[in-house]
């Protein structure tokens, strides 16, 4: 059985780059930057914006604007 995944945790690392861990227990690495060049999510070039991520049940979240699907950042993140 597929178990859902989700953000247990994130850390800022530098620039655009979260260390983020995940419910299975995997910790991988994620950069933000190639994100941050379309629509919304520009606002997430803004360093100090980035910066003031917040975790909601399920991934990372900022202001309740922008968020990722926990499966997408796991997929496309490496492992730290």
């Amino acid at each position: 059985m597929n178990r859902l995944i989700k953000v247990t945790k994130a850390e800022y690392l530098r620039d655009y780059l979260l260390r983020l861990t995940f419910s299975n227990g995997e910790i991988k690495s994620f950069d933000f930057w190639p994100l941050a060049q379309d629509g919304i999510c520009t606002k997430l070039q803004d360093l100090e914006y980035f910066k003031n991520f917040r975790l909601d049940p399920w991934t990372v979240d900022w202001n309740n604007e922008i968020g990722f699907a926990p499966e997408y950042l796991y997929e496309h993140a490496i492992v730290a």
